[in-house]
């Protein structure tokens, strides 16, 4: 467990802010780097040992390649490449799989081995991603080496996106990890600080608020009426939408004050008009992390369509265990190369010849039901679910109806806001304020509203984890 939601906002979050802008410039990294580790180890003080490790062991990787880049070792080079991938990898596959390979084993052949019950690191997903994002891009000469081991070591760890991303590849954060790269800009800070506020709206306000309805009915175990089944599957839908997006928005605004510019992870996936869009405005950072470092040295779409799939598959088998040692992410993974697959062979030119409209509801159709998949990872609970939708439980119930009058509102904004159109809504009214600092006054006011909404809403409900802290 990582700090608990008050002691960030009211204790580390004040204090690494303030000794962040106090110490002088050739410090400002030295603390960053420092109060990270603190934030990481609160909750896992051992298993810093292992991001440490993952840190200084491809911070030597990196020397290593450049030095026999220099010597033109093109074998050798090769070598530490393959080194870093497999033990980085071999990291996370021993602490996210063993257990689940032990359990399909026990499964497969009646044996009775036993599972080793290792806790999961937290964010070791994300960090190590990012780590093999820095050796591959350095073997590729895509990015230098970095020297400074400081500097390399608040790239893996700095805390606004160390425990659920956004994954940041080195060579999107190269420059700025030199200091003088990133100067002191109030615009950004300030604009950082309302976009960490509304994140924070988004997590406890509308996240935590329809996440409620989903944990009752997920409790049932799938034996619920078709209409509690769907308005379950619809709360979570929104539900992981606003706090993986919520997160991301806190990320990115804690990332903006301190002077760093991260690139975007979500942009309004719900307004897709096809699964190929939907994979493009969804988690954008995995998606380009599995295309840049997978697909492309693959072949991609290069070596004809037979290979493009077989591309494809494996992809999309790697993100489905990416996120979680569980059989029902596997499928969740396999049902959406299933559908890119049928999109790349002629849905998605005939859905450009349909109102977008239609596009629209296959779509959200098609991402409901991967939900219902990802949300229950017990199959025998999945399969009744999957039941429960089809009627076998009774159209609709009692239960059915006190949940939707109850949450009715919470669904009403989760819809509207899972848009762009509020958003566009609120520039244009901002736009005929004539004065800039009475649009700043109105953005900070909207903010300031929604952060202490969620305030009140933390004091009273304690610890809010992420559901993406567990992949």
């Amino acid at each position: 467990m990582v700090f608990s939601s008050l002691v960030f906002l009211l204790l580390f979050l004040p204090v690494t802010l303030a000794m962040y802008f106090l110490v002088p410039k050739r410090a400002k990294n030295a603390v960053l780097f420092f109060m990270s580790l603190v934030f990481y180890a609160w909750g896992e003080p051992v298993y810093i040992a292992i991001m440490l490790f993952s840190t200084v062991f491809d911070y030597c990787n990196g020397l290593a390649l450049e030095k026999l880049k220099e010597k033109n070792e093109p074998k050798k080079q090769k070598a530490v490449l393959i080194l870093s991938v497999v033990v980085n990898l071999g990291l996370l596959c021993f602490f996210k799989y063993t257990d689940f390979a032990l359990t399909t084993v026990n499964s497969a052949f009646n044996t009775s081995l036993q599972p080793l019950s290792i806790a999961l690191p937290i964010g070791i997903s994300f960090y190590t991603f990012q780590t093999l994002s820095y050796t591959i891009d350095v073997y590729r000469n895509r990015v230098k080496a970095q020297h400074n081991i400081i500097s390399f070591g608040m790239y893996i760890c700095m805390f606004p996106q160390l425990i659920a991303g956004p994954i940041v590849r080195y060579a999107d954060i190269e420059k700025q990890l030199d200091i003088n790269s990133r100067p002191f800009n109030s615009d950004k800070a300030s604009n950082g600080m309302l976009r960490f506020m509304l994140g924070i709206g988004k997590k406890v306000l509308l996240a935590n608020t329809v996440g409620m309805l989903w944990e009752e009915i997920s409790a049932l175990g799938g034996v619920s009426s078709a209409c509690t089944s769907y308005l379950g599957t619809a709360a979570f839908m929104l539900q992981i939408y606003f706090d993986f997006s919520g997160y991301s928005d806190m990320a990115i605004g804690l990332a903006k004050i301190l002077g760093f510019d991260l690139k975007e992870n979500f942009d309004y996936p719900y307004m897709s008009k096809s699964v190929t869009e939907f994979w493009r405005r969804w988690h954008i950072s995995l998606g380009v992390w599995f295309r840049e470092y997978v697909y492309i040295p693959l072949g991609g779409n290069r070596k004809g369509l037979p290979r493009q799939i077989l591309n494809l598959f494996i992809v999309w088998f790697l993100t489905g265990l990416w996120h979680g040692a569980g059989w029902n992410f596997i499928l969740w993974g396999l049902y959406f190369f299933v559908l890119l697959v049928i999109e790349k062979l002629f849905l998605l030119r005939l859905l450009d010849r349909l109102p977008k409209l239609i596009g629209h509801i296959y779509t959200l159709l098609c991402v409901f039901f991967s939900w219902v998949i990802f949300a229950n990872d017990d199959i025998t609970v999945l399969s009744e679910y999957v039941k429960s939708l089809f009627f076998k439980y009774g159209f609709c119930s009692a239960d059915a109806r006190f949940y939707l009058m109850n949450f009715l509102a919470v669904f009403i904004a989760g819809i509207l806001l899972s848009t762009p159109y509020p958003k566009k809504v609120f520039k244009l009214l901002l736009s005929r304020v004539k004065s800039e600092k009475a649009r700043f006054a109105l953005k900070l006011a909207l903010c300031v509203i929604v952060f202490a909404a969620s305030f009140i809403c933390i004091v009273s409900s304690g610890y809010n984890p992420f559901l993406y802290f567990r992949f």
